[in-house]
């Protein structure tokens, strides 16, 4: 399979089959088997970032330190557990993706949601927030290359973002509340729970824009040190300098 092909099949997977996959749960089984459907969005997240895999030592390296940002994601929902609808997930799975690319920042909002949701409880909500993370991650590694081309990163860019992120979220989030009801979608229904949720989407938004501006140029730079020093992520091949070098004596 060339690139191209398996590049098309992996925003397949992550943009119709596991959409398809939850819609299944909703309306076939009524939400009962929740815990099925999340599982299934989780492999699904998973296997277009191993496929875009290489057989190398660097592979393994770039599986480490996603895992790592997911554990971050996860326990930094857990520290801000008590302040309702303002949690760093969202900033931490963007910046995984400005770095290591849109599988990488879906993953990592997706398994971020049902990891977490251990403590903050699973239950038919929990595909959505995978998926509404995941995409989050997708976008923000689809616009990287508009956002890393500027150094330092335009923290207007990031604080737009922010606020975009915040209103995809909850707009998609508002879909399940709709679904929940019967299984079926009912604008006049959705567009009332849009409007009754606008101080939470508010949130939402703020939330972002802060650990965003926060977040991104302390963990960016870790970030961008270690893939001068692997060859992973978003570093071009071949592309060695006087900074790739002493950043890599450095780290």
């Amino acid at each position: 399979m060339n690139n191209k092909a398996k590049t098309a099949l992996q925003y397949l997977i992550l943009l119709l089959a596991i959409p398809a996959v939850i819609l299944l749960g909703v309306t076939v089984f009524k939400d009962r088997q929740y815990a099925f459907i999340a599982l299934a969005v989780a492999f699904l997240a998973c296997v277009p970032f191993f496929m875009s895999f290489e057989k190398s030592e660097s592979s393994g390296k770039l599986l480490i330190i996603i895992a790592v940002m997911i554990a971050m994601s996860s326990v930094g929902r857990f520290i801000f557990a008590a302040v309702p609808h303002f949690k760093p997930v969202t900033a931490i799975v963007v910046i995984t993706a400005i770095y290591f690319g849109p599988r990488a920042g879906f993953v990592t909002g997706a398994l971020t949601a049902v990891i977490s949701n251990f403590y903050f409880g699973q239950g038919p909500w929990t595909p959505f927030q995978m998926f509404s993370w995941g995409v989050i991650g997708l976008i923000a590694g689809l616009i990287a290359p508009l956002i890393r081309e500027r150094k330092p990163i335009p923290m207007i860019l990031l604080a737009v973002y922010g606020v975009f992120s915040g209103i995809i979220y909850s707009l998609l989030m508002d879909t399940w509340t709709t679904l929940w009801w019967d299984g079926t979608f009912n604008l006049t229904r959705y567009i009332a729970y849009v409007v009754t949720a606008l101080p939470v989407t508010a949130t939402y938004a703020v939330s972002n824009v802060i650990f965003l501006l926060v977040f991104t140029f302390p963990i960016g730079s870790v970030l961008e040190r270690m893939q001068y020093k692997y060859g992973i992520g978003e570093v071009k091949k071949g592309a060695k300098s006087e900074r790739h070098s002493k950043e890599r004596q450095e780290l």
